[in-house]
């Protein structure tokens, strides 16, 4: 598919519309985050890629003893009935 656009001036920067059938092509819609580069004086467009940290088991489990003794410190704070509007 080709697709004809024109680049216009808004504020600062240069402003280029990209219809819905190309975004839909490219898997991306409004607020997708883009890599722009530019090779043999073509622009390319691609989604960025979204980097999420992957935790080892002994990082999630960090501090799970420290709760464990925090619950256990306050569980008196769970005793008895409601006495206001608290959600039961």
């Amino acid at each position: 598919m080709t697709v004809t656009s024109k680049i216009r001036k808004q504020g600062g920067a240069a402003v280029m519309t990209i219809p819905p059938a190309l975004l839909r092509q490219m898997n991306a819609d409004i607020g997708t985050q883009v890599t722009l580069t530019v090779e043999d004086s073509k622009l390319i467009a691609k989604p960025a890629a979204s980097v999420r940290k992957r935790y080892s088991l002994a990082e999630l489990l960090q501090g799970a003893e420290a709760m464990k003794q925090l619950n256990s410190d306050v569980a008196w704070a769970r005793d008895g009935e409601p006495i206001g509007h608290e959600i039961a």
